[in-house]
């Protein structure tokens, strides 16, 4: 099988490439990437090469296939797998795969260590582990991209069930956030800042009765605010609020003022910021909890962390990185019951628009950048597809579509795009 695909070479060396897949042995599955979601991760990955603790030390020699978040349709199945999977089956994947015996150890994870599987590609060779691993998940619902979605989404589900809290006297830790509790979403209104929003009011068991998030970019809080809105949530008990911290004179103590002097239960950071966490430290309540979620590219990243209130207020902290298998069945039926993560999605492009989206993604303004790999065309955002249909009758009626859906991307947008553009 020809595939087309992006292939990682070294520190910022991204290529475009054409090359024959090998056959399938017995025990692995081809299939057909339809959609990619770009990942802060990737740029992490691409930037720092062989430096990165998820990319093998030979790239250079052996290329791998980036990008993590795809989603598509299975071609070839080995006998191996032929009871459990089917040609024409549409699946999403859990990259993280904690397999020992990875090409680089228990952190490999398609979309950095594999020669063979990524989601920028046009078709691409399961290994085994995948399918051992349980990490390739059949999908049900309509489309393709809310498939790919479903990976950021697993990584603020599996930040939320890793958030803990105790009882004075016990060292049981009890999981999970505070139900009815009071929740602060700092750096918040990025692409998973979003998502996680977005769970954190729709779903279905546990929801904070107070919901504040914040950031420093009116712009930014004014899209969140209009696709989450205060209204919504008050519909399932949250007392929603978005406040720009650059506005205030002193956000700790305004954010204190706002959970009524008590400080937050769970507090999630969303930007590698030292002033960030910080602040978040600084606005936790009795056996408060820090999730800090955003993964630095500084090795050495730290921040001050009071101590005290680790001794005498129970506070703690906990980082996670990815979700598992449980978090992406769980966003895989959530979207199966209504949940549409279209919010997150800003830009869509072609195949050819990877390299440089990649390489470029921390100052590309907006959420997340979806990739059609069988098609080519630059990243374009939805705001200016009216524009570009001025010279590509295709992007036009994509405009006419988004704009039935409070421009935002749809499953109607992505067919639409699938059997017309040329």
């Amino acid at each position: 099988m020809r595939t087309k695909a992006v292939r990682l070479y070294g520190k910022k060396d991204l290529r475009l490439e054409e090359f024959d897949l090998p056959p399938i042995g017995e025990d692995e599955i081809l299939a057909k990437v339809v959609t990619d979601s770009l990942c802060m991760s990737s740029y992490k990955a691409a930037t720092q090469g062989t430096d990165h603790k998820r990319i093998p030390d030979d790239v250079a020699e052996y290329p791998v296939i980036i990008g993590h978040e795809f989603a598509g349709e299975i071609v070839e199945v080995g006998p191996k797998w032929a009871s459990r999977f089917k040609v024409g089956q549409k699946f999403s994947i859990q990259p993280a795969l904690n397999f020992e015996n990875g090409p680089v150890g228990i952190l490999s994870a398609p979309g950095y260590s594999y020669r063979f599987v990524g989601g920028d590609a046009t078709y691409v060779i399961m290994p085994n582990e995948v399918m051992e691993q349980n990490c390739l998940l059949s999908y049900e619902g309509e489309g393709f991209f809310p498939a790919s979605l479903s990976e950021p989404l697993s990584c603020v589900i599996g930040a939320m069930h890793a958030n803990y809290h105790t009882r004075p006297g016990s060292y049981v830790h009890q999981m999970e956030i505070v139900d009815k509790g009071k929740m602060a979403i700092l750096a918040g209104v990025g692409p998973m800042g979003l998502a996680a929003i977005n769970y954190a009011i729709h779903r279905p068991d546990r929801r904070p009765s107070l919901l504040v998030v914040t950031d420093m970019d009116q712009a930014r809080l004014d899209r969140a605010a209009s696709l989450y809105t205060v209204e919504e949530a008050a519909k399932f008990g949250i007392d929603l609020k978005y406040i720009n911290t650059k506005e205030l004179e002193n956000p700790v103590e305004t954010l204190r003022a706002i959970s009524g002097g008590e400080g937050f239960n769970d507090v999630f950071v969303f930007a590698p910021v030292k002033p960030v966490v910080e602040q978040a430290d600084a606005i936790l309540s009795f056996d408060g909890c820090l999730n800090f979620f955003a993964g630095p590219s500084d090795p050495n990243f730290s921040a001050m962390f009071n101590f005290y209130n680790v001794h005498y207020g129970f506070t703690h902290v906990v980082g996670t990185s990815g979700g598992n298998n449980e978090d992406m069945v769980e966003a895989l039926e959530l979207m199966s019951k209504g949940l549409d993560p279209a919010g997150l999605v800003t830009h869509i492009g072609g195949l050819n628009a990877v390299p440089e989206a990649t390489l470029n993604l921390p100052h590309i303004p907006g959420g997340k950048k979806l990739i059609y790999t069988h098609l080519e065309f630059p990243l374009t955002p939805i705001s200016e597809l009216e524009k570009a249909g001025e010279s590509n009758p295709v992007f036009g009626g994509l405009a006419k579509i988004c704009a039935r859906h409070n421009g935002l991307w749809s499953v109607e947008a992505e067919d639409y795009l699938l059997k017309n553009f040329k």
